[in-house]
């Protein structure tokens, strides 16, 4: 059982940060007021915090708040799209001004009745479960929140099982897409936005009924870029990971590498093997697609 309890609550069969959660909050999240501006984006937690969660959130505060764009205002990402589930700033939900976005890594059994009645939007962004796998990995070594693992080998098996936080990702995924009929819901797929970041803040822009003019479009889509992001203490949760939730070394950035396939350099032959018949047995019929590798090594 490893000492897996310390980290992780399950709560109704899914696993949350335990050190972050609030069991009240979770208790009372059915009926949590959802607004029909409220928007949600959604992904599998492979850290609590994540690039492609945090990339989105930055995406969304550029297109929704002018002073983001024109760097006019410094309130961090966080704060700007702060976590349903983890509030670590304590904010209330309920005083912050329409539109409200929000950040969450639940699964669609959990998300708040009110987020059923189609006018709240969501954004679900997926990425390649084994670059998922080899973030994760990373990201438990490095925060005190998590369970640590020296051996991804030893990791992929939990992952594998779901005994990480957010349970089993095929779980996550499939659950979203399978009853996307009961959300107004945008899939994303990381590797795409990475290719065409452009077309991407269009999509969602598009998505959310929000008209951008070439000027503010090219802002976002500068400010968005990965490598700005790093840079940008604003969005890259470097301070709030080190200071508010805790690292085990101060070696590296939170936000990791961000490329496509960079579990080629992480998992051997024979675990990328396992990983495939696992992957294949449990996906085989689902129509999303994934991109595995890139040529941009």
């Amino acid at each position: 059982m490893d000492d897996e309890d310390t980290y992780l609550l399950k709560f109704k069969g899914y696993n949350f940060e335990r050190s972050l959660i609030d069991i009240d909050f979770l208790e009372n999240l059915d009926n949590f007021e959802i607004r029909d501006d409220d928007v949600f984006t959604i992904t599998y937690p492979k850290s609590g915090k994540s690039e492609d969660t945090i990339w989105t959130q930055q995406i969304l505060s550029l297109i929704y708040y002018e002073g983001h764009r024109n760097r006019t205002e410094t309130v961090e990402t966080i704060d700007r799209s702060p976590f349903l589930e983890y509030n670590i700033h304590n904010i209330d939900y309920e005083k912050r001004p329409s539109p409200r976005l929000f950040t969450s890594h639940l699964p669609y059994y959990l998300a708040p009745k009110g987020l059923k009645n189609k006018r709240a939007k969501v954004i679900y962004v997926y990425r390649n479960p084994k670059d998922v796998l080899t973030s994760f990995f990373h990201f438990s070594k490095l925060l005190i929140t998590l369970e640590t693992s020296n051996n991804i080998g030893h990791f992929m098996e939990k992952f594998l099982d779901g005994r990480v936080v957010g349970s089993l990702w095929f779980d996550h995924i499939r659950g979203w897409y399978e009853h996307r009929h009961d959300f107004n819901i945008l899939f994303m797929m990381y590797e795409e936005m990475k290719k065409d970041l452009r077309s991407s803040v269009l999509k969602i822009s598009s998505f959310l009924e929000k008209e951008l003019s070439e000027e503010d479009l090219d802002a976002v889509v500068n400010q968005a870029t990965f490598q700005n992001m790093k840079l940008d203490p604003q969005a890259n949760y470097d301070r709030i990971i080190k200071y508010e939730v805790g690292v085990r070394t101060n070696e590296g950035q939170f936000l990791h590498k961000g490329t496509i396939g960079d579990w080629k350099h992480n998992l051997t032959v024979e675990q990328n093997e396992r990983f495939d018949r696992v992957f294949q047995r449990k996906m085989k019929d689902f129509p999303l697609k994934f991109i595995w590798e890139t040529d941009e090594e």
